[in-house]
């Protein structure tokens, strides 16, 4: 199965190149002084692991994008990142600096967080709600300054929306509102901007509109998120977890491999070069339902297709997937 000679595309969805390597590696910018340095993380909740073991480094100016299955630990890591969860062990800094010597003031003027549920903020204006990203470079009961609605006022135009700088946040599609939280983190003059999920909901033109604004701000970027394609195109790097440890990390054509998509997610696939950017494009075979086993996928050769997962039956893929 070929992908299609010229499908349509957004014109500005950004062009990528990546180098081959081994999976572990820190990819492109290996040899500069990471922006974002992780070292043994391990987290548990209990008696359960969480993270374990999690390494990776980051160059300044890069998105990453951090990918696996559902529970392999992506928010876990994004929490332990922006520090609402302390780490059972490792360490993690930020430019050189342990994240943990920062006070609360310091670590707000370095890392800014859009998380996946949007706020309910009923009686706010947009720009009311992205004046917020100046906290933390103000003194308490400062009155607001000219320098104050400036930068408001240039973090809106940068997401496009300053049109709606007097519009009620509520108001606003969902697309607008995950803009209008980035434009609040931009206020906040982040070196490192943490996010959840922030396709979560959103249709393919705002995704794509959203991971494009991200990747031209300049700054440092992590982002969890589910859709490898949309990963593929737009993040310099990719961090894939699962079951709380990390497997592989580089660029999306070292990590979004045939074999390590059928290990980790248990799914057969056929990887090829995007037509457009070169970075993997993913097309997935079919044929999972449970009460079909007994039917093998009819799609694939053993070496095309994950080595040879995609002419098991489910459960076999399922025993492989348990047997890691």
């Amino acid at each position: 199965m070929s992908a299609p000679n010229q499908p349509s595309q957004t014109e500005s969805l950004l062009s990528l190149g990546a180098s081959e390597g081994s999976n572990l590696s820190a990819g492109d910018g290996a040899c500069a002084r990471p922006a974002l340095s992780v070292r043994d993380l391990s987290w548990r909740c209990g008696e359960r692991a969480i993270l374990s073991g999690v390494k990776l480094d980051l160059p300044e100016g890069k998105m990453l994008g951090i990918i696996g299955p559902n529970g392999a630990g992506k928010s876990s890591l994004l929490r332990c990142l922006y520090r609402f969860l302390t780490p059972s062990s490792g360490e993690i800094q930020l430019f050189g600096q342990p994240i943990a010597s920062l006070s609360a003031r310091a670590f707000a003027r370095e890392v800014a967080v859009v998380l996946q549920d949007t706020p309910q903020h009923f009686d706010m204006t947009t720009a009311q709600l992205v004046a917020l990203g100046l906290t933390p470079h103000k003194a308490a009961f400062s009155m607001t300054t000219k320098a104050d609605r400036l930068a408001v006022s240039q973090a809106l135009e940068t997401v496009g929306l300053k049109e709606r700088a007097g519009q009620t946040y509520a108001s606003l599609s969902g697309g607008e509102k995950q803009r209008a939280l980035i434009a609040r983190a931009i206020a906040q003059q982040p070196k490192l901007l943490i996010l959840d999920e922030p396709t979560n909901h959103l249709d393919i033109r705002y995704q794509i509109q959203i991971l494009e604004l991200l990747k031209a701000l300049g700054v440092t970027v992590v982002i969890s998120i589910h859709d490898l394609n949309l990963a593929s195109a737009l993040c310099d790097q990719l961090l894939l977890l699962d079951q709380g440890k990390a497997v592989a990390q580089g660029s999306p054509k070292q990590v979004l491999s045939e074999a390590q998509i059928a290990r980790v997610f248990c799914v057969c696939c056929q990887v090829s070069p995007h037509p457009q950017h070169g970075n993997p494009q993913i097309n997935y075979f079919y044929g999972y339902h449970l009460h079909n086993a007994d039917q093998s996928a009819q799609h694939g050769s053993s070496s095309g297709s994950a080595n040879g997962l995609a002419d098991q039956p489910f459960e076999a893929k399922e025993a492989n997937h348990d047997e890691r």
